[in-house]
C-alpha cells in the first residue's frame, strides 16, 4: 500500500487522538507505527504533515511501538530519516532528534547493546558541540537551534540514566565557554555535575578529573557504569529536599583532592555567572542542581551562592523566590545570616499583603510563611511552628477574615493558629490577643453558618477551620472549650448539619472528639426539637450514643418512636438501638426492642427489632460484640455465626473449579456469509445454564458473542454447537475460551477450557454458483480482477499415494467453478472480509500437481502456501 494523503493522515490522527486505546483496538491500529515511519520518507507529503506526524511519536510513543524491539527499530528508522534529509534548511531535524530520543527512553531500550543508542549519543553530542552541523548534516543557519535541541535530548537521558554523561563534564564545560545556547548547556552540566558527585559520594571514589577539558569525547567517555549505579537511585527534579534520616545527606563522604576541588569550584562559578542569562525558571532549575550538588561537601563553601542571593533577594519572580527558600533549607545559617532571615519573613509578609496579588500567588506566599526554613528552629525536627522572627505585631494585617476567599482564609487561619500555639500569658498592654481573634473568627463562621437557607460552602468552610483548629492546637484547652461549645449552638441551630458533624468527630483526635460527643449527646436528648429534625438527631444520636446516659437516650428514643411512621426514620431508630447494643445495652434497651417489635409498621423494622432483642437476651459481653460487628479474625465462640456466613457467602461467590465439559472442533461448513466454527460439547458431570466466552487472541478477529446451553447431562451423545467468526483478517488464530455454569448443588462456578485453534481452511468460503456455462468467464474475470493490485504465484503440491481428483474431492469440492477432471481444476475461494483465493490445478505430475494462485491480498500468499503443501499431510 502506497503512503496516505495529507487528508487520510488528518482524518487517522484525529481519531487516534479522540481516542488512542479505541483506535489501537481497531483494524488500522497494528499499521499506525509502521505506516508512519514510512511515510515520513515520502515526497507526496508536505513537511507540515511531517511534523503533525512526529508530534504524534513524540505524545503517544509507548502506544505507537510497544515492546523493545518495535521501538529499537523505529528509533533506527528515525534515525535514517534524519541522516537522509537533504542539506537544505528543514523543519524535521529537530523532531526527529526529539523523536529518536523519546523512543529511546519509552520503549526502555537506551543501552550500550542497543544500535540505535550507539548511533544516537556520538550524534547528539556531535551537535551539541556544534561540530556536525554545516558538514553534509545540515546548514550552518540551524546550528544553534539544533545545538539548544541536542542538549534537551542529551539532558533527558542523563535524567533516564544518571552517570551517563559522567566521563564528558570537561568536554561540556568546555563548551559553556564557547559560542553556542548557555540556557541548554548550563542546565545539561548543572545536572550531570548533581548526577556524578552523588553517585560518586555512594562508592566513595573521587572526581577523578572528570572535570577537567581534556577527556576524550569519543564513544568510550559514554560511562554506562555509572550509569547502571545511579539507574537504582533516580533522583527527583524537582526542588524537594530530603531530611537527614532519608539518608542522601550522604555527600558529606566525598573528599575531592584540592586540584578536583578547585576546578569543582572553577565549574560551579561558571555557571553561577552565566545564571542571570537564563529564564526564571531555568535559572531556579540551576541553582537547586548546584545546590543539591554542594550540599554537604567537605571543602565547598555554600558561600559560592552568595552573589547570587544578593542579586535574587529582592526579586519578583515565585521560582527564584521558591529557589532560594530551598537554598535556605539546604544550608541555612551557613549561608544566610539572621538579617537575611529577618529581610526574607519581612519580604513574605509584605508581599502577601498586597491587595492586588492574584489568589495563586497570595497563597503562595503564605505557604512559604508556614512552611518557613529558620536558621535555627526550636523543637523536634517536622514539628510545625510559626518562624521565630514571626510576631503578631509583623502578622497583624495577615489576620484571616470573613471577607476572605476560602482558601485564602484557611491558610490564614493556619498561621494565626500556630501564632496561638506559641502565645504565653496575655499582654495586658495588647488590644486583642491572636487567641482572642482566632474565637471571634470562629464564631463569626458558625454564625453565617447557622443561617437558615445559607449555602452549603459556608458551612463546609465553617468545619474546615474547626478542624484545622483542632490539629494545630490539640493541647489548648481554652481554645478547644470554646470550640466544643460553639459546635454544639451551631447544631442546636441547624441540626441538618449533622452528616457535617459525624465527619468532624471521626477525623479529630479523642481529645476533642469524647468531650463534644458528650455535649452533642446532651443537646440531642435535652432538646428534641422540631418534629422535621427528627432524623438527623437519629443519625447524631448513633454516633455519640454512649452507655453512661443510656436512660436519657432511651426516654429519647421511646418518645420519637411515635414519630418514626416510614422506613427512613425507623431504621435510624434502629441504628441507634444498635449504637446502645454494642455499648453494653441494658433493662431499658430490652424493653424498647419488645416494643418496636410490635408496633413498628415495617415488616423489616420488626424483624430487626426482634433480631436484637434475641440477641440483647441470649448473648452478652464478646459474643454480642462479635455477632454484632463480625471480623475475620473471629473468636472460636462464635464460630457457629461464622460458618453460616461463610456457607451464606459461598453461594453468591462465583468459584473456580476444573472443567467438567470437553470441547472441539468438528468438520468444516463453508457456507453462509460467514465462516462457522462447528464445536462438539461432551459433558463430564451435571451442569445447568452453561455459558461459552470466547476471547480473541490479538486483533484479527471481532468479538465473539457467548453461547449459552440449558443442561448436559453425562452419557448423552455429544451436542453440536455452532460459533460464527467474524475476521477482521483472514489469518489463522487462537479462541480462548471460559465456562460459566451452575451445578446440581446451586453453586455457580467458572472453568478455563483449552484454547481452540482457527485454521486457514476453516475460514473459506464459495463463491455464489454461476449459472450453467459461464462458469469459465465467471473463472477468468475474476482471476484478471486480483491484478495488478494482488498478487500472484506457483505452489507445488505434493500428492503422495492419492489422486489429484481424490485430493480436490476431499478438501476443495464447494469451491469447484471449473472441473476438467481428472486433470485441470478451477477453484474459486472466498475469505473474510474482502479477499479472495484463486487456484488453477493443472495436470498431475508422478509426485504432485502444479498449483497457479492468485489473490487479491498479498498477505495471505505465504498462508496459502503452507495450506497446499500441507494437503498431502491430511490424507
Amino acid at each position: 500500500m502506497g503512503p496516505l494523503s495529507r487528508e487520510a493522515w488528518a482524518q487517522r490522527l484525529v481519531a487516534f487522538r479522540t481516542s488512542p486505546s479505541a483506535f489501537m483496538a481497531g483494524a488500522d491500529g497494528e499499521d499506525l507505527g509502521r505506516n508512519l515511519l514510512n511515510d515520513l520518507r515520502s515526497e507526496k507529503l508536505t513537511e507540515q504533515t511531517k511534523v503533525s506526524l512526529l508530534s504524534l511519536s513524540l505524545e503517544y510513543p509507548a502506544e505507537l511501538w510497544p515492546d523493545p524491539p518495535a521501538a529499537e527499530a523505529a528509533a533506527t528508522s528515525l534515525l535514517d530519516a534524519l541522516v537522509l534529509l537533504p542539506p537544505r534548511p528543514s523543519a524535521l531535524r529537530k523532531p526527529l532528534l526529539l523523536a529518536a530520543t523519546t523512543v529511546l527512553v519509552t520503549g526502555g531500550v537506551l543501552s550500550p547493546t542497543s544500535g540505535a543508542s550507539c548511533r544516537l549519543l556520538p550524534l547528539l553530542l556531535g551537535l551539541a558541540s556544534g561540530r556536525d552541523v554545516g558538514r553534509g548534516f545540515g546548514p550552518i543557519s540551524e546550528q544553534r537551534p539544533l545545538q539548544a535541541t541536542a542538549c534537551e535530548c542529551l539532558r533527558e537521558l542523563e535524567s533516564c540514566k544518571p552517570g551517563l554523561l559522567g566521563g564528558l563534564l570537561g568536554l561540556l564545560r568546555s563548551l559553556l565557554g564557547q559560542e553556542g545556547p548557555i540556557q541548554p548547556l548550563s542546565l545539561l552540566l548543572a545536572l550531570s555535575l548533581r548526577d556524578t558527585l552523588v553517585i560518586q559520594s555512594r562508592s566513595g571514589v573521587g572526581l577523578q578529573g572528570l572535570l577537567v577539558s581534556g577527556v576524550s569525547s569519543e564513544g568510550g567517555s559514554w560511562d554506562w557504569t555509572l550509569a547502571e549505579e545511579g539507574a537504582a537511585h533516580l533522583l527527583p527534579q524537582a526542588p524537594s529536599w530530603p531530611t537527614p534520616n532519608e539518608g542522601e545527606c550522604g555527600l558529606a563522604v566525598l573528599e575531592p583532592s584540592p586540584e578536583e576541588a578547585r576546578e569543582l569550584r572553577a565549574a560551579v562559578a561558571q555557571l553561577l555567572d552565566t545564571s542571570y542569562l537564563l529564564t526564571p525558571v531555568a535559572q531556579a532549575q540551576l541553582l537547586w542542581l548546584l545546590g543539591w550538588a554542594l550540599r554537604g561537601l567537605r571543602g565547598q563553601p555554600p558561600a559560592l551562592f552568595k552573589p547570587q542571593l544578593v542579586r535574587l533577594l529582592g526579586t519578583a519572580q515565585l521560582t527564584l523566590l521558591h529557589a532560594v527558600l530551598a537554598l535556605k533549607a539546604a544550608f541555612g545559617e551557613a549561608l544566610f545570616t539572621a538579617q537575611d532571615e529577618a529581610l526574607l519573613l519581612r519580604r513574605l509578609t509584605l508581599a502577601a499583603q498586597h491587595p492586588s496579588l492574584p489568589l495563586p500567588t497570595h497563597l503562595f506566599y503564605l505557604h512559604c510563611l508556614l512552611s518557613f526554613p529558620e536558621n535555627w528552629p526550636l523543637g523536634p525536627e517536622g514539628e510545625e511552628a510559626a518562624p521565630l522572627l514571626l510576631g503578631p505585631q509583623l502578622c497583624r494585617s495577615l489576620m484571616p477574615s470573613l471577607l476572605h476567599d476560602p482558601m485564602a482564609l484557611l491558610a490564614r487561619l493556619h498561621l494565626l493558629c500556630l501564632l496561638c500555639a506559641e502565645e504565653e500569658e496575655e499582654d495586658k498592654g495588647q488590644l486583642q490577643s491572636p487567641r482572642q481573634y482566632l474565637e471571634e473568627l470562629l464564631a463569626g463562621l458558625r454564625q453565617r453558618a447557622a443561617l437558615d437557607g445559607s449555602p452549603r460552602a459556608l458551612a463546609t468552610l465553617c468545619f474546615q477551620a474547626s478542624y484545622l483548629v483542632a490539629i494545630c492546637l490539640v493541647g489548648q484547652t481554652k481554645v478547644l472549650t470554646p470550640l466544643i461549645h460553639g459546635l454544639a449552638q451551631l447544631y442546636r441551630a441547624r441540626p441538618m448539619l449533622a452528616p457535617h458533624l459525624v465527619d468532624f468527630l471521626d477525623q479529630v483526635s479523642p481529645e476533642l472528639g469524647e468531650p463534644l460527643k458528650r455535649v452533642l449527646q446532651q443537646e440531642v436528648v435535652s432538646r428534641p426539637g422540631r418534629p422535621e429534625a427528627l432524623r438527623w438527631h437519629l443519625q447524631m444520636l448513633a454516633k455519640v450514643a454512649e452507655g453512661d446516659a443510656q436512660s436519657a437516650i432511651l426516654s429519647f428514643l421511646q418518645a420519637a418512636a411515635a414519630h418514626c411512621t416510614d422506613w427512613r426514620l425507623q431504621q435510624a431508630l434502629l441504628r441507634v438501638c444498635r449504637a446502645l447494643l454494642q455499648a453494653g445495652g441494658g433493662n431499658g434497651l430490652t424493653h424498647l426492642l419488645q416494643v418496636l417489635a410490635r408496633q413498628l409498621e415495617d415488616p423489616d423494622g420488626r424483624d430487626h427489632a426482634r433480631l436484637y432483642y434475641i440477641l440483647l437476651a441470649h448473648l452478652a459481653g464478646p459474643k454480642l460484640g462479635v455477632a454484632l460487628d463480625p471480623s475475620l479474625a473471629a473468636p472460636t465462640l462464635a464460630s457457629s455465626l461464622v460458618a453460616e456466613n461463610q456457607g451464606f457467602a459461598v453461594t453468591l461467590i462465583v468459584q473456580e473449579t476444573p472443567a467438567p465439559i470437553r470441547l472441539s472442533v468438528g468438520p468444516r461448513m463453508p457456507k453462509g456469509p460467514l465462516p462457522v466454527l462447528q464445536l462438539h460439547i461432551e459433558a463430564l458431570e451435571p451442569i445447568y445454564s452453561l455459558e461459552l466466552r470466547f476471547r480473541v487472541e490479538g486483533q484479527l478477529y471481532a468479538p465473539l458473542g457467548a453461547i449459552h446451553v440449558p443442561y448436559l447431562c453425562p452419557g448423552h451423545p455429544a451436542h453440536s454447537l455452532f460459533l460464527p467468526l467474524q475476521p477482521r483478517h483472514p489469518a489463522p488464530t487462537q479462541l480462548e475460551v471460559q465456562a460459566l455454569y451452575s451445578t446440581p448443588a446451586g453453586l455457580t462456578c467458572h472453568a478455563p477450557l483449552p484454547p481452540l485453534s482457527v485454521n486457514f481452511e476453516d475460514l473459506f468460503l464459495p463463491f455464489p454458483q454461476p449459472p450453467d456455462g459461464v462458469e469459465q468467464g465467471f473463472f477468468e474475470g475474476l482471476w484478471d480482477s486480483c491484478l495488478p493490485k494482488g498478487a500472484e504465484s506457483r505452489v507445488w503440491c505434493p500428492l503422495k499415494s492419492q489422486g489429484l481428483e481424490t485430493l480436490v474431492s476431499r478438501h476443495l469440492e464447494p469451491f469447484v467453478i471449473v472441473a476438467q477432471a481428472p486433470n485441470n481444476y478451477h477453484i474459486a475461494i472466498r475469505l473474510p472480509p474482502a479477499s479472495m483465493l484463486l487456484l488453477r490445478l493443472e495436470a498431475a505430475q508422478v509426485d504432485g500437481v502444479p498449483v497457479a494462485l492468485r489473490t487479491d491480498d498479498w498477505a495471505i500468499l505465504p498462508l496459502a502456501g503452507d495450506y497446499l503443501r500441507g494437503l498431502a499431510g491430511t490424507e
